[in-house]
């Protein structure tokens, strides 16, 4: 949107409050300029700037844009079929499309954890530079694994004992990665591995988090038991996947301010997607066995009060019991026992918060960066209403709008068409 747009008739969402309310929204280069109360200046007045569209969207719920924060842009499935050895230039378009999915999901910020060559990186400078249009990026660059272990085969980075892990660690930050990735216990992927399983000494643990100090950011675990949880906890890590496995005395810990959570619960229950994309058994039947605990201990998460956000490891965009994976994960995030408004927040807001983007994006607030979605129901109210996304808003770019509202001109505050 090149000039200022008031976008009027709107109800809007006050993720922190959990509510949603009549106002109108300036738009302006691409931030939010003003979010104004119905009743306050309900229409565009002379303090609206010279030339600016007023669209209106016929009482139709304004939300932020969704952040995901479990994204693997370059991930090829079945995993089996992986090739570490694949061109980059082929990674990248595969990348590329994930990407713009997603963004017509309504994900407007993802924070990637293993892109195979470092694809994120590139598609974030891409994107800085105007060649490509895709959601915010948050690169993790490469993930680190030990060899053998849960990311061996997807072009993660392999070491062994904490000099290698440390020096690995720095050599993704200093290529660019915003985090670092590592996993500390098996998964569900592989025939015969057990989420219980380590695969990361404490002292390995410590050399990662202090590579991630030095450079001012943090470590994100692919964690599958609680027993390895609380030795991450202990050596410094604050972000933590999948949590298949965690008991009552972890949750409390895992409580504290500034450590964060992403379930991932579609990865145990989207059978029908996992045989669309050909899934070998072992992975269908390691997550069936899974699905049971793995809810069980979202909801410990979710009583105890520790921050959860939306991560799908799916990709965001893809469609998964007839929505999209990133609404998906959202309801699911209430069947763990967050409310409807928890649960938009653990979409929007929770994980801006972590991943240190929460002055840009995350809420609908003046001065923020305009990333918006469209929708028919006021979510905060029925998670289902994520389902009804019309338009998608990214850094003030409309990039959906399936039922043409911001083609409409009309007059300004001035009066000028």
């Amino acid at each position: 949107m090149t000039p200022p747009t008031l976008l009027t008739n709107a109800r809007v969402v006050d993720v922190e409050a959990g509510t949603t309310s009549p106002a109108s929204v300036l738009l302006d280069g691409g931030r939010i300029a003003a979010v104004t109360p119905e009743g306050a200046a309900g229409t565009a007045t002379d303090a609206t700037p010279p030339g600016t569209r007023v669209l209106d969207l016929g009482g139709r719920v304004l939300a932020p844009g969704f952040v995901t924060v479990h994204m693997h842009l370059s991930i090829v499935f079945p995993f089996s079929d992986t090739d570490e050895d694949e061109d980059p230039m082929l990674t990248a378009f595969r990348a590329a499309t994930r990407a713009r999915e997603a963004l017509d999901a309504g994900v407007t910020t993802v924070r990637c954890v293993h892109e195979q060559h470092r694809v994120d990186i590139a598609l974030r400078e891409a994107d800085r530079r105007g060649w490509f249009t895709a959601p915010r990026i948050l690169a993790g660059g490469r993930a680190l694994s030990a060899p053998g272990g849960h990311g061996q085969g997807s072009g993660s980075v392999y070491c062994t004992g904490p000099d290698e892990f440390e020096a690995a660690a720095r050599a993704e930050l200093e290529a660019g990665a915003d985090h670092v990735k590592i996993f500390i216990t098996g998964g569900l992927a592989h025939a015969g591995e057990r989420p219980e399983d380590p695969e990361m000494t404490d002292a390995e643990m410590r050399a990662v988090v202090r590579a991630a100090d030095d450079h001012g950011t943090y470590v994100v675990a692919h964690a599958g038991h609680h027993e390895a949880i609380r030795r991450a906890l202990d050596a410094g890590v604050r972000s933590f996947e999948h949590a298949y496995v965690v008991d009552e005395p972890t949750a409390r810990l895992l409580a504290r301010p500034g450590v964060f959570v992403s379930p991932t619960l579609a990865v145990t229950r989207s059978q029908d997607w996992m045989a669309e994309h050909g899934f070998e058994a072992h992975s269908r039947e390691n997550a069936a066995r899974a699905s049971v605990e793995h809810l069980a201990s979202a909801r410990r998460l979710a009583a105890a009060g520790v921050a959860l956000t939306n991560g799908t490891d799916l990709p965001p965009g893809d469609r998964t019991e007839g929505t999209t994976a990133v609404v998906r994960e959202a309801e699911l995030l209430v069947e763990a026992g967050l409310t409807p408004a928890g649960a938009l927040a653990a979409s929007t807001l929770v994980p801006a918060r972590m991943c240190g983007v929460d002055a840009e994006t995350g809420r609908v607030a003046a001065g923020l960066a305009a990333d918006l979605v469209v929708l028919d129901d006021d979510p905060c109210a029925d998670v289902a209403a994520l389902r009804t996304v019309r338009a998608v808003v990214s850094r003030g770019r409309v990039v959906r709008d399936d039922l043409g509202l911001f083609d409409h001109t009309t007059t300004d505050a001035r009066g000028t068409t």
